[in-house]
């Protein structure tokens, strides 16, 4: 699994340019296993994969660096809230055997080392006594917490509901996913296509500037762009 980088995580959260995206490429692997627990719910993986997403960027916008916890880890419980809450009105989300197993060793431990040390135990520590790797247990802890409704109250404030304290972040998550989104569609094209669009859309060319860099006529210029919009859209809603 990637291992990310103090450095890296600063970087995003300081929004430089590409640092985001940066993270988001190299940590695809995780969110994909997340969202693939979800599988059989009735939505495209895909679709679920994109709220993964918003959940990874909630992750890295809130990590502290003096956390003693690497934020995939960190990140686990982020991404799984996104999706149960996504998923909340397609009825309860059914836990898998495996994790509910995994959640009864988990209290008997946790039980056990808090009588002997009157300390709280750590997902390091959980994780190093069962032999399982702290993902995983990040996982279970998640999945075994009750879903809570956006319509409680915030406990901080009695006058303020859950759903006004979310994050302002989602536009800014949605635009890093779009942003994602275009470069796979452009990375598909072909080179002569690819071109097109990066002179027309990026460098802000006319049809006949783009003629005269590439060669052919601002009529054939015209023809392409319809014809690769088209192939795009189409790729885009497949």
């Amino acid at each position: 699994m990637y291992e990310n980088t103090t450095e890296e995580i600063l970087q995003a959260q300081r929004k430089e340019e590409g640092a985001m995206e940066k993270l988001l490429q190299k940590n695809s692997g995780l969110i994909w296993s997340i969202v693939k627990r979800f599988c059989g719910r009735g939505y495209e993986l895909e679709e679920l994969y994109q709220i993964g997403v918003i959940g990874f960027l909630k992750a890295i916008q809130r990590f502290d660096a003096t956390f003693e916890v690497k934020l995939s880890t960190y990140a686990v419980p982020y991404m799984i809230g996104e999706i149960k809450r996504f998923l909340r009105d397609d009825g309860p989300i059914k836990v898998s055997r495996n994790i509910k197993e995994l959640a009864v060793k988990m209290k008997e431990v946790q039980k056990e080392y808090l009588e002997k040390t009157g300390e709280e135990i750590t997902i390091q520590k959980l994780a190093e006594l069962l032999k399982i790797p702290r993902e995983e247990i990040a996982v279970a802890l998640e999945y075994t917490k009750p879903l809570e409704s956006l319509y409680e109250y915030a406990y901080e404030d009695e006058n303020v509901y859950k759903i006004e304290k979310i994050s302002e972040g989602l536009d800014e998550a949605t635009q890093i996913v779009n942003k994602l989104t275009l470069k796979q569609l452009i990375e598909n094209l072909e080179i002569q296509e690819k071109e097109i669009v990066l002179l027309r859309y990026f460098k802000g060319k006319t049809q006949c500037q783009v003629a005269k860099i590439i060669g052919i006529s601002q009529v054939q210029v015209s023809r392409l762009e319809k014809k690769i919009l088209k192939k795009m859209k189409t790729k885009l809603v497949c």
